[in-house]
């Protein structure tokens, strides 16, 4: 099939090359021509493991190139995706469809024959109906069908997601574009990979409704393991005492600085403005966004604690940035919280991230970026270990504390024990909920 991919973000970029792994002739576009030059060049502009070696073998076969010709790349195609971004809109909430749209009435005047408009890009209830209106009211003649195709992509682990979905999710409301639709993810049908054919309207709730309960389940915990703290308890425990009933299961159940990304605060915000809309309050997910960020300003609270009440002057090593492990990515990160809180309260902050600097650095002001977790230790009054890579998870504890000038460590993802800080030379150590 020939598929045009709308949009050389984190979505569209990971889509487009898989797709063309699938045997798919592949044209990706983006309006950035320093973005199609980097592609064009090999050179991929996000972190995403494995991802520069899959486009480089489907670029060598022909199956994938990249363009600023939008036009170009839609004519002919079988199904254009729409992957562009939706971020929250200031002031009210919403996701931003000017991306959306804008590519919408572009399409239309592209298509020269029947194609399937995708929606990939993660949008409101009623989007998909909207793309389907602005396509009619620019092109009255053309042939096309809309259907909604969510993305459930992991950072980090974004292309075995892609080929070893959970689930695909596929809104249609014809015949004709379901037969196409199935035809692009026929790969995964012939290895049994369950796809879910809705309405429109379902599909697009459906992806909402998961990353909102994802991000319950995150900031429940968090909220256990502040009880935990104050009873005496341990949350990983709890977390795995609960987590082992099949009912609940044990992803999503780590206590920690709370969720970031470049998802679900997105998504949680929208999801609650479409609820105020349509005078069906999401009382839960509204409540989720707030203690999530109750809980980065919880733990600003407790590397200030553990420096006996102030980090004024004090020297702090602040291990990983990114909102998770294996990205690039500083969206929303906790980081983002928490590090600027701690300079404006005096610190001198020293950050190592094996990714996060790149995106980082003008994000982070005021803060020195070393490329070694035992140098930005050295002479440190606290280390912060605020992003669990795995260079951060086999550190030589009794090293590191050797280096500091007060060796306490401030582990918000419970990354070692007490015991362990302890026997190595630490201090001081606070976990998250224990």
């Amino acid at each position: 099939m020939k598929i045009a991919m709308i949009g050389t973000g984190y979505v569209g970029l990971v889509s487009g090359v898989c797709l063309s792994d699938f045997g798919h002739r592949v044209v990706c576009v983006d309006k950035d021509p320093r973005k199609i030059e980097m592609l064009t060049g090999g050179v991929v502009p996000i972190y995403e493991p494995g991802l520069e070696a899959l486009m480089a073998k489907n670029v060598a076969a022909g199956r994938l190139s990249f363009t600023g010709d939008l036009a170009a790349a839609v004519a002919g195609a079988d199904a254009v995706f729409i992957a562009v971004g939706t971020p929250t809109r200031r002031g009210d909430g919403h996701a931003d469809l000017s991306y959306v749209m804008a590519a919408a009435e572009e399409i239309a005047d592209a298509l020269t024959g029947y194609a399937v408009v995708v929606t990939k890009s993660t949008v409101p209830v009623g989007t998909n109906a909207a793309v389907r209106a602005v396509i009619e009211k620019a092109a009255p003649a053309a042939g096309f069908d809309v259907a909604s195709n969510p993305e459930f992509l992991r950072e980090g682990a974004a292309i075995d997601d892609f080929m070893r979905p959970d689930r695909v999710v596929v809104g249609v409301t014809s015949e004709r574009a379901k037969k196409v639709m199935g035809e692009v993810y026929r790969p995964l049908f012939l290895r049994e990979f369950p796809v879910l054919y809705t309405d429109l309207e379902t599909a697009e709730l459906i992806k909402y409704a998961a990353n909102a309960f994802l991000a319950t389940k995150i900031t429940f915990i968090n909220e256990v393991a502040r009880l935990c703290e104050k009873v005496g308890a341990d949350v990983k425990q709890v977390a795995k005492g609960i987590g082992l009933d099949g009912r609940i299961g044990n992803k999503f159940l780590h206590a920690g600085p709370g969720y970031g990304g470049s998802c679900f605060p997105k998504d949680t915000t929208a999801l609650a403005r479409i609820g105020q809309e349509h005078a069906s309050p999401m009382q839960i997910v509204e409540t989720v966004i707030k203690v999530n960020e109750e809980v980065k300003r919880r733990m600003v609270e407790k590397v200030v604690e553990l420096c006996g009440g102030s980090v004024n002057g004090k020297v702090v090593a602040v291990l990983g940035v990114t909102f998770k492990p294996n990205t690039d990515d500083m969206r929303d990160a906790p980081a983002l919280t928490i590090v600027p809180a701690l300079v404006g309260g005096g610190a001198r902050v020293r950050v190592v991230d094996p990714q996060g600097r790149r995106e980082g650095e003008p994000l982070l002001p005021g803060v020195s970026w070393l490329e070694d977790a035992y140098d930005a230790a050295e002479g440190a009054d606290v280390v912060v270990i605020l992003t669990e890579w795995n260079e951060f998870r086999a550190l030589d504890l009794a090293r590191l504390a050797a280096a500091m000038a007060v060796p306490r460590m401030a582990d918000l993802r419970n990354v070692y024990s007490a015991a362990d800080a302890q026997a190595a030379g630490f201090q001081a150590y606070a976990g998250v909920g224990r």
